[in-house]
């Protein structure tokens, strides 16, 4: 049996889950998540204060789905409890980044600003942090939505290996190269 799919996932006071048949909808103090599972394969149980999850078929597909749904579930209520965020550190001579609402504006380095439009379920904060020219900060419900835009923002301009020059996450190890030397 999996080992994560047979943990309950406790439910705090204040949210609400409610499953009909292949959807769960999570409703909490921050919002309200949904999402779709496989009915043939999974069945859900709300109790009053936990979530449990059971295979209904011993097969292959059953036990990956078993974990994965278990999973969703436990982030989707930590996303209307707490939230998730990530963080972006923007390295570089002249780099910046500005933002205002759900746009964000970054000048890495480019003859033009880069525009991000970031969804409407995720919200980006600037703040200046020591040691970089900014700190970007992503916050959200959606565990996925979460880090898709945090990974959308770090494309526009990766961490340079030989300069460290870039927007990496704030606990990215960048692996140094050593560039060209002169031969004597």
């Amino acid at each position: 049996m999996s080992r994560v799919g047979k943990q309950p996932v406790s439910v705090p006071k204040g949210v609400e889950v409610s499953v009909s048949s292949p959807e769960v909808r999570i409703k909490g103090p921050k919002g309200e998540l949904q999402f779709q599972y496989r009915a043939e394969h999974i069945d859900i149980q709300v109790g009053d204060d936990q979530v449990v999850l059971t295979r209904k078929v011993e097969i292959k597909e059953a036990m990956a789905l078993h974990g994965l749904t278990r999973s969703l579930v436990a982030n989707a209520v930590q996303g209307v409890t707490e939230g998730f965020s990530k963080t972006l550190e923007v390295h570089g001579v002249g780099y910046r980044a500005e933002a205002q609402g759900k746009t964000l504006t970054l000048h890495i380095g480019y003859s033009h600003p880069v525009i991000y439009e970031s969804p409407a379920d995720v919200d980006l904060e600037v703040a200046d942090a020591p040691g970089v020219q900014a700190r970007i900060v992503v916050h959200g419900i959606d565990k996925q939505r979460v880090g898709q835009v945090a990974a959308e923002i770090r494309q526009s301009r990766k961490p340079d290996p030989y300069k460290g020059k870039g927007i990496r996450y704030v606990d990215e190890v960048i692996h140094w190269k050593a560039g060209k030397t002169a031969v004597a």
